[in-house]
């Protein structure tokens, strides 16, 4: 499936090296005219990191290659995210019968503090990591660095993935999980575990597309360590029912 160029992600054509002002990207101006955002594109883009996440990453190169430039200037794959959270956080609510109170209560981590945040955190971590460690340097072509606002698409990307396997998923399984038996123990750790997995490939790949860049299988060294902490926890320790008893 190919999408046409004109329909690709943008971001800063400059290069900096200090921290980047969101406030100047044509990102957020996009944010008050919601005629021009590309809702099509951001739900075919959702639908390629479940099912072809590479693909996602091959479009945004050829659109760098056209338009010099790396990160999304439509936030439309954001917006949809920020509904999704809004849906499943209505959804867990309803079936908790915790009523407004426990909505707005479970809505303010979960979006707030888990997407945006812990976003921006990861961000400028792997950022940080990838200005600093991972570029090459080539006599012949110009010095390029990773932008921060596509560290953040790429936090972005990965948690799309997190969250069909850790909030919807979970939620169409959740009579299951409820449970206390060690079927809806190991269903459930199981979910958390390939969420986390699909996390660290999703930002292995927007790394590793690229080409300035090396050494990019840094980003799955977590992927061994949820392993373990994975088949630690199914010694009795239920992912879903902690979080769940958390939030709402």
């Amino acid at each position: 499936m190919s999408e046409p160029l004109s329909l690709l992600p943008q971001s800063n054509v400059q290069v900096r090296r200090r921290f980047p002002r969101l406030h100047r990207s044509a990102l957020w101006r996009r944010f008050f005219h919601w005629r021009q955002l590309d809702f099509e594109f951001a739900l075919w883009q959702m639908l390629y990191l479940l099912v072809s996440p590479r693909h996602v990453y091959r479009n945004i190169y050829y659109h760098k290659q056209t338009k010099n430039q790396w990160a999304r200037d439509d936030p439309a794959f954001m917006i949809l995210q920020v509904f999704g959270i809004l849906a499943a956080t209505a959804a867990y609510s309803v079936v908790g019968g915790v009523g407004m109170h426990g909505f707005f209560k479970a809505l303010v981590p979960l979006l707030v503090v888990n997407y945006i945040v812990a976003g921006m955190l990861l961000a400028t971590l792997t950022w940080f990591v990838a200005n600093r460690f991972l570029r090459h340097q080539n006599v012949h072509a110009a010095d390029q660095q990773v932008e921060w606002q596509y560290a953040f698409d790429v936090h972005c990307n990965s948690f799309f993935a997190f969250f069909v396997f850790a909030y919807v998923l979970q939620f169409l399984f959740l009579p299951l999980l409820m449970k206390t038996s060690w079927i809806s123990l190991f269903l459930g750790n199981t979910l958390f575990a390939l969420a986390g997995s699909a996390y660290a490939y999703i930002t292995y790949l927007g790394f590793h597309a690229m080409p300035f860049l090396q050494h990019q299988e840094i980003f799955l060294y977590t992927i061994p360590l949820s392993a373990i902490a994975y088949l630690a926890s199914l010694f009795g320790f239920n992912v879903s029912h902690h979080l769940i008893d958390y939030y709402f």
